[in-house]
């Protein structure tokens, strides 16, 4: 499953510490695929302890020294001042949902498990990338049964990074933006164009393309033009830190077709004809994680807008509005 490190202006934990969160990510994706498998194929009544190595819980009084020392340092430093174990009884709540494993006894391939742990662990990557331990943002429900996102996050390997549709602040103004999908080797601009089944897309350099479908024909913004705009602003930024990594141009559709007869230099045009061989591709990237991939993360996400309040647990404390 990709990793959804930022969705629209919502707070994220990975804005926090990128070289901290993807890594935890993945073992407790790993810790909660055991468990589940386990007690599909065992059958147990019994709850499963994912969090065995997991500390005690914290005195009140301790956790109130904690908030304190955020409410004086910000709360940036949340990833270090939270000790392990309350972050981690924190994510057991995120992960476990109510009913999460009350249809595991209907389930008979390890597919349909696989399917149904998937599912599962979906609203849980939404509150990541939604929530820290101090904020949040409210999560529209659309993104819950967003098809591109659950593709996007369900079919990719854990070492690609996505940027759903984030928006950047430069000189204070903010900046809609395409999909930006980092894998190990490149950083992707994405747009994916996709309506009725075996539409063509006719392109050219004009203001508007065309959209055929069987019985009619539909003016449509060119899509090149936030597609372009999108990879200027990541090529600048990744020029303004150093970051080495490839920006590439791709204008995807899972079923329809493209048809430019010049098109121009720099833009991977993928649809329905060509779609499952460069998928394939994808999927089978073993790349591990990269030093210069969580870079290239780090500098996108610092320029991305956050929208948030404070939960409501952390208002009120002693101190504040003093």
């Amino acid at each position: 499953m990709a990793q959804l490190i930022k969705l629209q202006d919502y707070v994220s934990r990975y804005a926090q510490d990128i070289y901290l969160y993807p890594s935890r990510y993945v073992r407790l994706k790993k810790k909660q695929w055991e468990g589940w498998k386990e007690k599909w194929e065992h059958g147990s009544d019994q709850p499963i302890d994912f969090m065995k190595e997991s500390s005690p819980p914290l005195p009140e009084s301790f956790i109130e020294k904690i908030k304190s020392r955020i409410r004086l340092h910000g709360s940036g430093v949340e990833a270090e001042m939270i000790p392990e174990g309350q972050r981690h009884s924190e994510e057991q709540d995120i992960l476990f949902g109510s009913g999460a494993f009350d249809s595991l006894h209907s389930i008979h391939t390890e597919e349909g498990l696989k399917q149904h742990f998937l599912d599962n662990l979906l609203p849980f990557q939404l509150k990541w990338a939604s929530s820290t331990l101090t904020e949040r943002s409210f999560l529209a429900k659309d993104f819950l049964h967003d098809p591109t996102l659950k593709f996007l996050l369900q079919r990719f390997p854990d070492t690609f990074l996505v940027l759903y549709k984030p928006i950047f602040l430069l000189k204070k103004a903010p900046v809609e933006a395409e999909l930006v999908l980092i894998t190990p080797v490149a950083a992707m601009c994405i747009s994916f164009m996709e309506a009725e089944e075996d539409a063509a897309f006719i392109g050219s350099k004009d203001r508007f393309w065309i959209k055929k479908t069987r019985n009619t024909e539909t003016k449509i913004l060119n899509p090149l033009i936030p597609l372009n705009r999108t990879e200027k602003i990541v090529k600048a930024l990744f020029d303004l830190y150093e970051v080495d990594l490839p920006v590439q141009k791709l204008l995807l559709s899972r079923n329809g077709y493209f048809d430019y007869p010049l098109p121009p230099y720099g833009v991977q045009f993928i649809d329905k004809r060509d779609f499952a061989d460069w998928f394939i591709v994808q999927r089978g990237m073993k790349s591990p994680l990269k030093h210069i991939q969580l870079k290239a993360a780090q500098v996108l996400l610092q320029f991305c807008q956050t929208t948030s309040v404070r939960r409501l647990e952390w208002e009120n404390q002693p101190g504040d509005g003093e």
